[in-house]
């Protein structure tokens, strides 16, 4: 019966290391997520012949044509 005892609360632990990463994870990408967008958005004008145009605010640069 210790056995289960132990194999149970490794797996609750387990699961709480999971879920704080998860939580950090989720917290950064909606901390920098405009910023990044801004970064995927700046390096794609180029490949589809348009220039950049930074947003006001972080995520809302736009391609438009020169």
């Amino acid at each position: 019966m210790t056995r289960w005892n132990q194999k149970g609360q490794a797996l609750v632990e387990y699961l709480l290391i999971i879920a704080v990463i998860s939580v950090v994870v989720v917290s950064v990408v909606k901390l920098l997520g405009g910023y990044l967008q801004d970064s995927m958005t700046k390096s794609s004008c180029p490949l589809v012949g348009k220039v950049y145009v930074e947003g006001s605010k972080p995520g809302e640069g736009q391609c438009v044509e020169p």
